[in-house]
């Protein structure tokens, strides 16, 4: 099949079904399709045969299928061969950064809540060594589900034939971008940008937030100016990753649903990201049935007084008959409980089970030198997303070679009975881990209770038996590949308990 004979009703692996034609840019179409085995809409992207990056774009899109954060668009499926190429990944509906702001900027919080959430995310895909490098209003997302979505990573810059020296600088001033957009309702940039008036300008710079919308809080305005806007951060060091940014913002309130306004016209579909699509348009909701208090004829008046009284009075007697019934139960204590007399334990031990959090954490390198970047541990279990404790870097997954595993030692305090542990990794593949527990912080005392194999994103780490102590370690035995070496990462760790031990 040749690309130029794609059209309406083309089928793609025997399951996408083309069905509209969203947009075409510089020989790649966007499509609107159905996914006929799971029966939902999707995005295509297909090429016609002379675009010059099919192969580049394939490729970054496979790179961010392995992407776990669900804030990140999916990437489904990407081919390429000789009679055809194309890109399936998630539809996303919603309203776009654009379609917020169209009737001015947003009320503080959430524009960085929004923002914040785009930051942990980007994180996450730079520690797969993927880069978005053309963030704009448009790709970021409020969905009809209430969840924010970043689209286009690594994909968009594909087909744009986009790089960058410094990337994660580059999304970081993207980031920055973002946030005054939402802040003032201006594009800090040199044309308007997704229907956005350019952001004023001072003195030949561009004017901070709190210039341009009075006022703002201070904070919000510091951490836009340290990652967009170099005039005039006097003195404040700049944010040049992501997870900074991230991090800055992690005390920010995060989005909640909002309404959403049906009465102007529904706008039509419109294209914010080349690679994935985004619908906008809204459903009418139904006429409400509108119940009327006012009365009718008043013929019958005398009768339902009768009849009302008639029913006040049986309510009367069923609630006595049942406050009686409930005083003899309470005063009775000895009395059997239905069903044999034996209390329901499900229901209890699923109320007692609950997080304890750490007393500290501990990067543990026994094999080695004895510690393990005991200074980020504390990033484990500080509630935040966007840090993390990292282990050294080593040549290969099974960690040189050097020794059999190292990990991260939470000490509760007190010994406790551990139910389970959730652990969140990093995005990338192929980490092999062991969950351990005891009382003393020997390695020979922990007694491992837990393995999973080949992890990567949140896992579930669950004793097969019984096990308490006071110290947890999380202890990893093989490595993921990451940035260039092999890396254990922990973004954050719970440990659930039924009680003390």
């Amino acid at each position: 099949m040749s690309t130029s004979a794609v059209e309406p009703g083309t089928r793609l692996a025997e399951r996408f079904r083309l069905e509209d034609r969203v947009s075409e840019s510089d020989g790649a179409t966007l499509w609107k399709a159905i996914d006929e085995i799971l029966a939902r809409p999707v995005a295509v992207l297909t090429f016609a045969p002379d675009f010059p990056r099919v192969h580049e774009v394939v490729t970054a899109a496979r790179a961010a299928s392995r992407l776990t954060d669900p804030r990140l668009t999916q990437v489904f499926d990407a081919a390429q061969d000789d009679d055809l190429a194309y890109v399936v990944s998630e539809w996303v509906t919603g309203e776009s950064l654009s379609d917020l702001l169209a009737a001015g900027p947003m009320d503080p919080e959430r524009a960085a809540g929004l923002v914040a959430e785009a930051a942990e995310a980007l994180a996450h895909a730079h520690e797969a060594d993927l880069y978005h490098l053309c963030l704009r209003p448009a790709h970021l997302v409020w969905t009809t589900g209430n969840t924010v979505k970043v689209l286009g990573v690594a994909v968009d810059a594909a087909l744009a034939g986009l790089t960058a020296d410094h990337p994660a600088h580059e999304d970081a001033e993207g980031l920055g971008r973002l946030l005054y957009a939402g802040l003032t309702g201006h594009w800090p940039g040199d044309e308007d940008e997704g229907g956005l008036p350019a952001a004023p300008m001072i003195d030949g710079h561009f004017a901070t937030p709190r210039q341009v919308t009075a006022g703002l809080p201070g904070y919000l305005d510091t951490i836009t100016v340290r990652a967009v806007l170099p005039e005039s951060r006097k003195g404040h060091p700049a944010l040049t990753t992501p997870a900074e940014v991230a991090e800055e913002l992690s005390g920010v309130p995060r989005p909640m649903p909002i309404s959403i306004s049906y009465s102007s016209p529904a706008p039509s579909v419109t294209t914010t990201s080349r690679s994935e699509g985004l619908d906008t348009r809204h459903e009418t909701p139904p006429p409400q049935t509108v119940i009327s208090n006012r009365p009718q004829n008043s013929g019958g008046s005398m009768l339902n007084r009768l009849l009302m009284t008639v029913v006040v009075l049986l309510v009367i007697a069923a609630v006595g008959v049942g406050a009686w019934t409930i005083g003899r139960s309470l005063g009775s204590p000895s009395a059997p409980e239905a069903g044999g007399g034996e209390p329901s334990t499900s229901k209890t031990a699923a109320a007692e089970i609950q997080p304890v959090k750490p007393a500290k954490a501990d990067g543990f390198d026994p094999l080695g030198d004895g510690s393990e970047k005991p200074d980020r541990a504390s990033a484990a279990i500080d509630g935040k997303p966007s840090t993390f404790w990292k282990t050294e870097n080593y040549n290969d997954a099974d960690l040189g070679g050097l020794k059999d595993g190292v990990g991260l030692l939470l000490d509760m305090g007190k010994p406790v009975q551990v139910s389970d542990v959730v652990a969140t990794l990093s995005g990338a593949s192929g980490a092999d881990v062991e969950l351990k527990v005891g009382d003393s912080r020997e390695l020979g005392s922990l007694k491992t209770v837990a393995r999973h194999k080949d992890g990567s994103g949140k896992i579930t780490l669950t004793p097969e038996q019984p096990a308490s102590g006071q110290y947890v370690l999380i202890w990893f035995t093989r490595l993921p590949a990451d940035d260039g070496g092999f890396h254990g990462t922990i973004y954050d760790v719970v440990v659930h308990s039924p009680g003390s031990a």
